[in-house]
Protein backbone atom coordinates (compact mmCIF):
# COMPACT_ATOMS: atom_id res chain seq x y z
CA UNK A 1 0.00 0.00 0.00
CA UNK A 2 1.18 3.44 -0.84
CA UNK A 3 -1.74 5.91 -0.23
CA UNK A 4 -0.35 9.07 1.46
CA UNK A 5 -2.20 10.88 3.99
CA UNK A 6 -1.53 13.84 6.13
CA UNK A 7 -3.84 14.73 8.88
CA UNK A 8 -3.67 18.24 10.57
CA UNK A 9 0.39 19.05 9.38
CA UNK A 10 1.47 22.08 10.96
CA UNK A 11 5.04 23.24 9.99
CA UNK A 12 6.59 27.07 12.06
CA UNK A 13 9.72 28.73 11.40
CA UNK A 14 9.86 30.74 14.28
CA UNK A 15 6.63 32.39 14.57
CA UNK A 16 5.69 32.43 11.22
CA UNK A 17 3.04 29.13 10.49
CA UNK A 18 4.16 27.85 7.01
CA UNK A 19 1.21 25.32 7.43
CA UNK A 20 -1.31 25.47 9.07
CA UNK A 21 -3.13 22.13 9.72
CA UNK A 22 -3.01 20.57 6.48
CA UNK A 23 -5.48 17.62 5.75
CA UNK A 24 -4.68 15.68 2.32
CA UNK A 25 -5.35 12.36 1.20
CA UNK A 26 -3.74 10.67 -2.15
CA UNK A 27 -4.98 7.64 -3.18
CA UNK A 28 -2.78 4.79 -4.18
CA UNK A 29 -1.15 4.72 -7.75
CA UNK A 30 -2.39 8.39 -8.45
CA UNK A 31 -1.02 11.71 -8.69
CA UNK A 32 -1.96 14.68 -7.06
CA UNK A 33 -0.16 18.21 -8.38
CA UNK A 34 0.34 20.45 -5.86
CA UNK A 35 0.06 23.62 -6.74
CA UNK A 36 0.22 27.73 -5.52
CA UNK A 37 2.16 30.67 -6.14
CA UNK A 38 5.75 30.68 -4.66
CA UNK A 39 6.25 31.08 -0.92
CA UNK A 40 2.87 28.90 -0.64
CA UNK A 41 4.62 26.16 1.28
CA UNK A 42 4.52 23.35 -1.49
CA UNK A 43 8.37 22.50 -0.92
CA UNK A 44 8.28 22.62 2.73
CA UNK A 45 5.50 20.29 2.18
CA UNK A 46 6.88 18.06 0.40
CA UNK A 47 9.87 17.96 2.72
CA UNK A 48 7.60 17.10 5.60
CA UNK A 49 6.17 14.07 4.43
CA UNK A 50 10.00 12.77 3.51
CA UNK A 51 11.05 12.95 6.43
CA UNK A 52 13.73 15.90 5.52
CA UNK A 53 12.15 18.66 7.70
CA UNK A 54 10.37 17.66 10.90
CA UNK A 55 6.72 18.87 11.44
CA UNK A 56 5.38 21.06 14.64
CA UNK A 57 2.30 18.99 14.69
CA UNK A 58 0.25 16.25 12.88
CA UNK A 59 0.71 12.98 11.16
CA UNK A 60 2.15 11.88 7.74
CA UNK A 61 0.54 8.33 7.16
CA UNK A 62 2.40 6.07 4.20
CA UNK A 63 -0.04 2.63 3.21
CA UNK A 64 -0.97 1.76 6.94
CA UNK A 65 2.14 3.36 8.41
CA UNK A 66 2.57 6.02 10.29
CA UNK A 67 5.90 7.08 9.33
CA UNK A 68 5.59 10.29 11.06
CA UNK A 69 8.69 9.57 13.47
CA UNK A 70 10.58 7.37 10.86
CA UNK A 71 13.69 8.67 9.32
CA UNK A 72 13.72 9.55 5.65
CA UNK A 73 15.70 6.83 4.55
CA UNK A 74 13.36 4.58 5.50
CA UNK A 75 9.58 6.07 4.30
CA UNK A 76 10.61 4.20 0.98
CA UNK A 77 10.31 7.36 -0.77
CA UNK A 78 11.72 8.59 -4.01
CA UNK A 79 12.85 12.62 -4.16
CA UNK A 80 13.46 14.88 -6.73
CA UNK A 81 15.02 18.55 -5.78
CA UNK A 82 14.58 21.98 -7.37
CA UNK A 83 18.16 22.30 -6.49
CA UNK A 84 18.73 19.05 -8.30
CA UNK A 85 20.63 18.14 -4.93
CA UNK A 86 23.40 15.62 -6.87
CA UNK A 87 26.50 14.42 -5.54
CA UNK A 88 29.19 16.68 -7.43
CA UNK A 89 31.87 13.86 -7.45
CA UNK A 90 29.88 11.14 -9.21
CA UNK A 91 29.07 11.38 -12.72
CA UNK A 92 25.68 11.09 -14.02
CA UNK A 93 25.39 7.87 -14.49
CA UNK A 94 26.53 7.26 -10.32
CA UNK A 95 23.70 9.93 -9.50
CA UNK A 96 20.96 7.90 -10.75
CA UNK A 97 22.03 4.27 -10.07
CA UNK A 98 22.78 5.85 -6.42
CA UNK A 99 19.53 4.33 -4.92
CA UNK A 100 20.35 0.80 -6.87
CA UNK A 101 23.67 0.70 -5.22
CA UNK A 102 22.18 1.25 -1.74
CA UNK A 103 19.57 -1.65 -1.95
CA UNK A 104 22.62 -3.98 -3.13
CA UNK A 105 21.44 -4.46 -6.99
CA UNK A 106 23.62 -6.21 -9.46
CA UNK A 107 25.86 -4.30 -11.82
CA UNK A 108 23.88 -5.73 -14.53
CA UNK A 109 20.62 -4.55 -12.56
CA UNK A 110 21.89 -1.27 -12.24
CA UNK A 111 23.17 -0.82 -15.70
CA UNK A 112 19.91 -1.70 -17.25
CA UNK A 113 17.70 0.57 -14.92
CA UNK A 114 19.65 3.58 -15.66
CA UNK A 115 19.36 2.92 -19.37
CA UNK A 116 16.18 3.00 -19.31
CA UNK A 117 15.38 5.88 -17.43
CA UNK A 118 18.31 8.12 -18.76
CA UNK A 119 16.67 7.00 -22.55
CA UNK A 120 13.22 7.86 -21.20
CA UNK A 121 14.51 11.97 -20.08
CA UNK A 122 16.83 11.72 -23.16
CA UNK A 123 20.33 12.06 -20.97
CA UNK A 124 21.82 8.65 -22.09
CA UNK A 125 24.08 10.89 -24.09
CA UNK A 126 25.64 12.76 -20.63
CA UNK A 127 25.82 9.17 -18.27
CA UNK A 128 29.68 9.94 -17.93
CA UNK A 129 29.77 13.58 -17.22
CA UNK A 130 29.80 15.09 -13.74
CA UNK A 131 26.85 17.24 -12.68
CA UNK A 132 29.17 20.37 -13.38
CA UNK A 133 29.51 19.39 -17.08
CA UNK A 134 26.25 19.18 -17.67
CA UNK A 135 23.42 22.03 -17.82
CA UNK A 136 20.54 22.98 -15.92
CA UNK A 137 17.99 20.93 -18.13
CA UNK A 138 20.40 17.63 -17.53
CA UNK A 139 20.89 18.33 -13.81
CA UNK A 140 17.15 18.44 -13.70
CA UNK A 141 16.20 15.77 -15.86
CA UNK A 142 19.19 13.62 -13.75
CA UNK A 143 17.56 14.40 -10.65
CA UNK A 144 14.68 13.12 -12.18
CA UNK A 145 15.81 10.07 -13.12
CA UNK A 146 17.43 9.19 -9.90
CA UNK A 147 14.39 9.53 -8.27
CA UNK A 148 12.34 7.27 -10.98
CA UNK A 149 15.13 4.28 -11.38
CA UNK A 150 14.88 2.71 -8.04
CA UNK A 151 10.88 2.60 -8.97
CA UNK A 152 9.59 3.92 -5.50
CA UNK A 153 6.38 3.11 -4.02
CA UNK A 154 6.17 7.10 -3.68
CA UNK A 155 7.73 9.60 -5.46
CA UNK A 156 7.76 13.46 -4.42
CA UNK A 157 8.40 15.47 -7.21
CA UNK A 158 9.28 19.41 -6.67
CA UNK A 159 8.97 21.17 -9.98
CA UNK A 160 11.34 18.87 -11.58
CA UNK A 161 10.67 20.25 -15.22
CA UNK A 162 11.20 23.59 -14.02
CA UNK A 163 15.01 24.05 -15.98
CA UNK A 164 14.01 22.19 -18.77
CA UNK A 165 13.39 23.85 -22.50
CA UNK A 166 10.40 24.49 -23.54
CA UNK A 167 9.83 22.04 -26.45
CA UNK A 168 11.62 18.97 -23.92
CA UNK A 169 9.36 20.42 -21.10
CA UNK A 170 6.40 19.87 -23.41
CA UNK A 171 7.24 16.16 -24.35
CA UNK A 172 8.00 15.56 -20.79
CA UNK A 173 3.93 16.46 -20.23
CA UNK A 174 2.97 14.02 -22.73
CA UNK A 175 5.48 10.96 -21.49
CA UNK A 176 5.40 11.44 -17.79
CA UNK A 177 1.89 10.72 -17.04
CA UNK A 178 2.55 6.96 -18.64
CA UNK A 179 5.77 6.96 -16.98
CA UNK A 180 4.28 7.02 -13.95
CA UNK A 181 1.22 5.36 -14.43
CA UNK A 182 4.01 2.55 -15.30
CA UNK A 183 5.56 2.46 -12.29
CA UNK A 184 2.49 2.06 -9.89
CA UNK A 185 3.38 5.13 -7.91
CA UNK A 186 1.77 7.11 -5.71
CA UNK A 187 2.72 10.54 -7.06
CA UNK A 188 2.89 14.29 -5.08
CA UNK A 189 4.03 16.44 -8.06
CA UNK A 190 4.79 19.90 -7.47
CA UNK A 191 4.80 22.67 -9.78
CA UNK A 192 3.92 26.85 -10.24
CA UNK A 193 2.90 26.19 -14.33
CA UNK A 194 -0.99 25.65 -14.41
CA UNK A 195 -0.99 23.92 -18.06
CA UNK A 196 1.80 21.01 -16.14
CA UNK A 197 -0.60 20.86 -13.45
CA UNK A 198 -3.71 20.21 -15.98
CA UNK A 199 -1.97 17.79 -17.89
CA UNK A 200 -0.15 15.54 -15.32
CA UNK A 201 -2.43 15.68 -12.16
CA UNK A 202 -5.56 13.25 -11.83
CA UNK A 203 -6.47 15.54 -8.68
CA UNK A 204 -5.29 19.13 -8.17
CA UNK A 205 -4.52 20.31 -4.36
CA UNK A 206 -4.15 24.46 -4.43
CA UNK A 207 -1.94 25.23 -1.67
CA UNK A 208 -1.75 29.14 -0.60
CA UNK A 209 -1.00 30.94 2.41
CA UNK A 210 -0.21 26.84 3.84
CA UNK A 211 -3.95 26.26 3.19
CA UNK A 212 -5.12 23.81 0.88
CA UNK A 213 -7.70 26.47 -0.56
CA UNK A 214 -9.19 23.83 -3.48
CA UNK A 215 -8.56 20.11 -4.46
CA UNK A 216 -10.09 18.67 -7.18
CA UNK A 217 -10.40 17.06 -10.82
CA UNK A 218 -8.32 19.23 -13.29
CA UNK A 219 -11.73 20.24 -14.80
CA UNK A 220 -13.20 21.18 -11.51
CA UNK A 221 -10.67 23.63 -10.34
CA UNK A 222 -10.82 25.63 -13.94
CA UNK A 223 -14.41 25.67 -14.62
CA UNK A 224 -15.66 25.87 -11.16
CA UNK A 225 -12.57 27.57 -9.21
CA UNK A 226 -13.16 27.92 -5.12
CA UNK A 227 -11.65 31.79 -5.18
CA UNK A 228 -11.45 34.49 -7.56
CA UNK A 229 -8.00 34.25 -6.72
CA UNK A 230 -7.29 30.48 -8.35
CA UNK A 231 -9.50 31.28 -11.47
CA UNK A 232 -6.72 33.70 -12.29
CA UNK A 233 -3.72 31.65 -11.56
CA UNK A 234 -5.44 29.02 -13.97
CA UNK A 235 -5.93 29.79 -17.85
CA UNK A 236 -3.98 31.76 -20.34
CA UNK A 237 -5.95 34.70 -21.55
CA UNK A 238 -6.95 34.92 -17.80
CA UNK A 239 -10.45 34.78 -16.75
CA UNK A 240 -12.62 37.90 -17.18
CA UNK A 241 -13.86 39.72 -13.82
CA UNK A 242 -16.42 41.87 -14.25
CA UNK A 243 -18.47 43.64 -11.21
CA UNK A 244 -21.89 42.86 -11.36
CA UNK A 245 -25.08 42.78 -9.04
CA UNK A 246 -27.55 39.84 -10.09
CA UNK A 247 -31.02 40.07 -10.59
CA UNK A 248 -33.86 38.40 -11.18
CA UNK A 249 -37.55 38.36 -12.71
CA UNK A 250 -40.03 36.04 -13.79
CA UNK A 251 -37.31 34.44 -16.16
CA UNK A 252 -35.12 33.45 -14.05
CA UNK A 253 -31.64 34.97 -12.31
CA UNK A 254 -29.51 37.35 -14.42
CA UNK A 255 -26.81 39.73 -14.77
CA UNK A 256 -26.70 42.62 -17.72
CA UNK A 257 -23.57 43.72 -19.44
CA UNK A 258 -24.03 46.42 -22.37
CA UNK A 259 -27.76 46.32 -20.85
CA UNK A 260 -28.12 42.96 -22.34
CA UNK A 261 -29.09 39.68 -20.10
CA UNK A 262 -27.04 37.08 -19.18
CA UNK A 263 -29.14 34.31 -17.70
CA UNK A 264 -26.98 32.73 -14.62
CA UNK A 265 -28.19 29.45 -12.85
CA UNK A 266 -31.31 29.39 -11.13
CA UNK A 267 -30.16 28.45 -7.85
CA UNK A 268 -27.99 31.46 -7.51
CA UNK A 269 -31.39 33.43 -6.66
CA UNK A 270 -30.52 33.08 -3.22
CA UNK A 271 -27.72 36.04 -4.46
CA UNK A 272 -30.23 38.45 -6.06
CA UNK A 273 -29.09 41.93 -5.09
CA UNK A 274 -25.60 41.02 -3.78
CA UNK A 275 -22.32 42.42 -5.02
CA UNK A 276 -20.98 40.06 -6.95
CA UNK A 277 -18.12 39.38 -9.62
CA UNK A 278 -18.75 37.54 -12.59
CA UNK A 279 -16.20 34.61 -13.95
CA UNK A 280 -16.51 34.32 -17.79
CA UNK A 281 -13.74 32.26 -19.30
CA UNK A 282 -11.95 33.78 -22.88
CA UNK A 283 -12.89 30.71 -24.69
CA UNK A 284 -16.48 30.42 -23.30
CA UNK A 285 -18.13 33.98 -25.11
CA UNK A 286 -18.03 33.46 -29.28
CA UNK A 287 -18.69 36.48 -31.94
CA UNK A 288 -22.46 36.32 -33.25
CA UNK A 289 -24.39 37.86 -36.07
CA UNK A 290 -27.31 37.76 -34.06
CA UNK A 291 -28.13 41.46 -32.89
CA UNK A 292 -29.72 40.07 -29.36
CA UNK A 293 -25.96 39.29 -28.68
CA UNK A 294 -24.10 41.55 -25.60
CA UNK A 295 -23.31 44.74 -27.80
CA UNK A 296 -19.27 44.85 -27.69
CA UNK A 297 -16.49 47.33 -29.35
CA UNK A 298 -13.42 45.70 -30.45
CA UNK A 299 -10.55 47.29 -29.85
CA UNK A 300 -6.97 45.18 -30.65
CA UNK A 301 -6.77 41.54 -31.54
CA UNK A 302 -3.70 39.43 -30.75
CA UNK A 303 -2.99 36.30 -33.17
CA UNK A 304 -1.23 33.23 -31.09
CA UNK A 305 0.16 30.28 -32.90
CA UNK A 306 -2.68 28.13 -32.42
CA UNK A 307 -6.08 30.84 -31.34
CA UNK A 308 -6.70 34.82 -31.66
CA UNK A 309 -7.50 36.62 -28.82
CA UNK A 310 -9.75 39.55 -29.11
CA UNK A 311 -9.74 42.60 -26.53
CA UNK A 312 -13.55 44.26 -27.00
CA UNK A 313 -14.95 46.88 -24.74
CA UNK A 314 -18.89 46.73 -23.44
CA UNK A 315 -21.05 50.27 -23.72
CA UNK A 316 -19.81 51.37 -19.94
CA UNK A 317 -15.56 50.63 -21.45
CA UNK A 318 -15.29 47.36 -19.79
CA UNK A 319 -12.47 45.37 -21.06
CA UNK A 320 -13.51 41.40 -21.95
CA UNK A 321 -10.96 39.00 -23.45
CA UNK A 322 -12.79 36.71 -26.10
CA UNK A 323 -10.61 34.02 -27.33
CA UNK A 324 -11.25 31.70 -30.74
CA UNK A 325 -9.14 28.88 -32.62
CA UNK A 326 -6.81 30.09 -35.13
CA UNK A 327 -7.93 30.85 -38.50
CA UNK A 328 -11.43 31.45 -37.31
CA UNK A 329 -13.71 33.93 -38.45
CA UNK A 330 -15.09 37.17 -36.60
CA UNK A 331 -14.59 40.61 -37.28
CA UNK A 332 -11.69 42.74 -35.92
CA UNK A 333 -12.54 46.16 -36.00
CA UNK A 334 -15.83 48.29 -35.35
CA UNK A 335 -18.84 46.99 -33.02
CA UNK A 336 -20.02 43.07 -32.92
CA UNK A 337 -22.11 40.79 -30.60
CA UNK A 338 -20.71 38.14 -28.40
CA UNK A 339 -22.39 35.17 -26.76
CA UNK A 340 -22.45 33.40 -23.45
CA UNK A 341 -23.27 30.37 -22.36
CA UNK A 342 -24.93 30.40 -18.86
CA UNK A 343 -23.22 27.12 -18.33
CA UNK A 344 -19.67 28.77 -18.10
CA UNK A 345 -20.43 31.39 -16.11
CA UNK A 346 -18.91 31.73 -12.47
CA UNK A 347 -19.89 33.85 -9.74
CA UNK A 348 -18.27 35.67 -6.80
CA UNK A 349 -18.57 37.18 -3.63
CA UNK A 350 -16.99 40.49 -4.39
CA UNK A 351 -15.78 41.01 -0.61
CA UNK A 352 -14.71 37.46 0.24
CA UNK A 353 -13.55 36.22 -3.38
CA UNK A 354 -15.17 32.76 -2.92
CA UNK A 355 -17.42 31.14 -5.44
CA UNK A 356 -21.00 31.57 -4.53
CA UNK A 357 -22.68 27.73 -5.25
CA UNK A 358 -26.08 27.43 -6.46
CA UNK A 359 -28.03 26.75 -3.36
CA UNK A 360 -27.33 30.37 -2.37
CA UNK A 361 -24.29 29.70 -0.06
CA UNK A 362 -20.78 30.78 -0.36
CA UNK A 363 -18.25 27.58 -1.31
CA UNK A 364 -15.55 27.34 1.28
CA UNK A 365 -12.12 26.42 1.49
CA UNK A 366 -13.03 23.46 3.99
CA UNK A 367 -15.17 21.89 1.51
CA UNK A 368 -12.56 22.22 -0.95
CA UNK A 369 -10.13 20.27 0.75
Amino acid sequence: MSRIELKKLVKRFKDTEVLSGIDLDVPEGSTLVLFGPSGAGKTVLLRCIAGAVEQDDGEVLIGEEDVTDVLPEHRGIGMAFQNFALFPHMDAFDNIASPLTACGKTADQIRAGVDTVAKLLKIDHVLSHTPKALSNGQKQRTALARALVSRPKVLLLDDPLRNVDAKLRFEMRLELPRLLADQGATVIYVTQDYREAMALGDRIAVLDGGRIIQNGTPEEIYRRPATINIAKLFGDPTINLLDVVPQSDASGVYATLSDRRIQLDPGLSGNVGRECVLGLRPEALSFTTANDGVPVTIEAETPFNEKAVTLVTTLRKREILVSRPAETPAPTSGTAHITIDPSDAVLFDRQTGIRLDPNGTTHTAEKAA
